[in-house]
């Protein structure tokens, strides 16, 4: 036994001593150790970490990077609490624009960790801000029992907050460092990106939560190269159609067109053009329907209800309309709980559809078309990527899709403005020569897609080499940018004012009649008293209003007691805004009608109905009346009124306005009176037995064909 032990210590000296002994640097290493860069004063040691991985890629030494910044940027960039910062997004940026133009970047795990590193790095470029954001999160660290995070987490949000609890990344830096690659973020949508991102951790980035972003994001993009198979060939797509999703192709999340009262299970395919649906035959697909969002056909795509034989049951539809199509076509998406299938679906063929609206109506044409309808795919694929990684459900403020951002945000027009000014920059890209020597603006979005292998623009000159111009500039803020945050900043007051108003609505025909009744009450008052002052009851005071009002009208003062008005309810609204401010408005109290159970509100809706239905009718009878008068029905009062109008013409022509307002106050409030109440009863009687003399015109309804389909 102790002879075969010798031999394996005699035969394996060398294996064990490299276990106990410090292995030797080779020449390679030393030469490796000797040419590394040396570190800048002026940054971080994590921030000096980046500027030197930056160097090592773009193969220029750190002494080379820092004078080009020197000498290339303006001297507002180079100032003395903004250097280290600035020159670490000079170097970021150059790193970014070259590591992006390998087509696989986003499953290299040194770019996920490089460019979280540039996040942190950002925030903390200098030495004096690292230990300040040191102490920060040490203050901010709260253990919530003894014996520390458990080993099973319930989410990869929670598990990054235990793991990684204190290299965390802010709002700012993601939103100045992820949108430089086109692919991971986009300006206009970025804080919804991060808010997603961060939502179950303290609203700040783990490296965890990144890198599954990123690779579920490369996941999603090489499934969309890979998607246009065999059984999608039947297609027909243009060359430069790109498919973005497909739904129906899994028999448990079946896909259903309604056309009328007809149904068909199929599969629905979006792509940067059109949506498209094939119907399932007898074990294959049929034909394919194309269903237009490029052109302007004044599509219409909205949520609605579906069911079987056309009801209206359930909220799990989208709904086409175009001029295209006879009538509306319904895409249902069945699922047992919600409707967030049908929300994805959504927003994806609203985000194509509002790209294609906003290039039509700035006149975008070829490489300027490409990059904003890259922006919306690169979107999409974003959506996707976080969708299928954090199960993340967007709502109105919270999308990830630029152009339905855009549409929704408050000041959204002016994103799409600004927008629409630096594309307006764009070179067409014919000459890479004039590009290197013109640099105003690049496709970032085209030029990213391209990288990934996609192609949006058939025959486009893209030069990879070519300066890149993007959305942000080292050290200074983008038009685009300053939009974005004011938009954002707006949200907050529309979120908070639309909690108010959802808290204030109540239900109940009743209810809701006894809060408008009361908040109009000073209205309902002051009809009261115009009312019981035109009785005569009171004849001094109807007499001295009377004298007043014609004194005014006559004088010409009706505009400025109007005017008056206004300046009395401004006094008002200024008072109270002094003297009570940093006050909560004090609840409006109303007493609430007695309650009533389902068949009384039945019933009141219905008398409600009934009597709508009755004022309708009666404005009918009305229109029919004139409309016999206007073609002469009853030649005797066609004349009559005829000759009114000439006499009305010719007042209106020769008489001043102030007169005739006169005339119509005195005999409207006078009417009351003791002397003029008989005959003013006699003329009204007079004219309604006129008015019954009147036939209304003849009307005839027509039963419209019913041309729907049926099964």
């Amino acid at each position: 036994m102790e002879g075969v032990w010798e031999n394996f210590l005699r035969n394996n000296q060398n294996t064990l001593k490299s276990l106990f002994q410090r292995k030797k640097l080779s020449s390679n290493d030393e030469e490796s150790l000797e040419s590394s860069p040396r570190p800048i004063p002026q940054l971080s040691p994590l921030a000096n970490s980046v500027v030197s991985r930056c160097s090592k890629i773009l193969k220029i030494p750190t002494e080379e990077l820092q004078h080009r910044f020197d000498i290339e940027l303006p001297e507002s960039v180079k100032q003395l609490f903004t250097y280290a910062r600035n020159f670490l997004e000079f170097c970021s940026y150059q790193a970014f624009h070259k590591v992006c133009r390998n087509p696989d970047y986003l499953s290299d795990p040194e770019f996920r960790r490089l460019t979280y590193d540039m996040m942190q790095a950002w925030e903390a470029p200098c030495v004096e801000c690292e230990r300040g954001i040191k102490e920060t999160s040490s203050s901010n660290v709260e253990v919530d029992d003894e014996e520390g995070g458990s080993l099973f987490y319930s989410s990869p949000m929670n598990m990054a907050v235990q793991v990684d609890d204190k290299k965390t990344v802010g709002r700012e830096a993601f939103a100045r460092i992820a949108p430089i690659c086109a692919a991971v973020a986009d300006i206009i949508t970025v804080h919804n990106l991060f808010d997603a991102l961060t939502s179950s951790s303290g609203h700040r980035l783990h490296f965890l939560v990144y890198d599954k972003y990123l690779r579920s994001l490369d996941k999603v993009i090489k499934a969309a190269k890979n998607t246009l198979g065999p059984s999608l060939s039947n297609l027909p797509l243009s060359e430069v159609e790109i498919i973005l999703d497909v739904e129906g192709a899994v028999p448990t999340q079946p896909v259903l067109q309604h056309v009328g009262i007809s149904a068909w299970p199929g599969r629905l395919t979006l792509t940067n053009f059109a949506l498209y649906f094939e119907s399932l035959g007898v074990g294959v697909y049929d034909k394919s329907l194309r269903y237009d969002l490029a052109t302007d056909l004044k599509q219409v795509i909205k949520p609605e209800l579906t069911g079987p034989l056309g009801a209206r049951l359930f909220d799990k539809a989208v709904m086409y309309k175009s001029t295209t199509v006879t009538e509306p076509v319904y895409f249902e998406f069945p699922e047992f709980k919600g409707n967030s299938r049908r929300d994805y679906w959504l927003d994806m063929s609203l985000e194509i559809l509002h790209a294609h609206r906003f290039a039509r109506k700035n006149n975008f044409k070829e490489t300027q078309l490409s990059e904003v309808l890259s922006r919306a795919i690169l979107g999409i694929f974003r959506y996707r990527a976080v969708r299928e990684a954090f199960q993340f459900f967007a709502s109105q403020y919270k999308t990830l899709l630029s152009f339905n951002l855009a549409e929704s945000l408050p000041g959204g027009d002016v994103i799409l403005e600004t927008l629409s000014s630096r594309l307006a920059l764009l070179n067409a890209y014919t000459s890479p020569r004039t590009m290197k020597h013109l640099p105003t603006s690049s496709p970032v979005s085209l030029l990213a897609l391209s990288q990934l292998g996609f192609i949006l623009q058939k025959d486009a000159n893209l030069d990879v080499e070519a300066i890149i111009v993007g959305d942000f500039c080292v050290g200074e803020t983008n038009p685009l940018e300053i939009a974005v945050k004011q938009s954002i900043s707006d949200t907050g007051r529309v979120e908070a004012a639309q909690a108010t108003v959802n808290q204030v609505k109540v239900e109940g025909i009743d209810t809701n009649l006894a809060v408008m009744k009361e908040l109009l009450f000073p209205v309902i008052e002051l009809a009261t008293h115009l009312e019981l002052l035109s009785s005569w009851k009171d004849p001094f005071k109807s007499t001295v209003f009377l004298m007043f009002t014609c004194f005014a009208i006559i004088r010409g003062w009706i505009r400025y007691i109007v005017a008056s008005f206004f300046v009395f309810f401004a006094i008002i609204m200024l008072w109270r805004r002094h003297f009570n401010k940093g006050k909560p408005l004090e609840a409006f109290r109303i007493t609430s009608p007695p309650n009533r159970n389902a068949v009384e509100q039945l019933l009141t809706l219905q008398e409600a109905i009934s009597q709508l239905e009755a004022l309708i009718r009666a404005g009918n009878v009305i229109l029919l009346k004139i409309r016999a008068l206007l073609f002469a029905v009853l030649p005797q009062a066609t004349d009559k009124v005829a000759l009114l109008l000439v006499f009305m013409a010719v007042m209106l022509a020769l008489v001043p306005l102030r007169y005739l307002i006169l005339f119509i106050f005195v005999e409207g409030f006078t009417r009351e009176l003791p002397n003029r109440r008989e005959s003013s009863d006699r003329w009204l009687r007079r004219l309604r037995e006129w008015w019954f003399k009147i036939p209304a015109a003849p009307v005839q309804l027509i039963r419209a064909d019913d041309k729907k389909k049926k099964l």
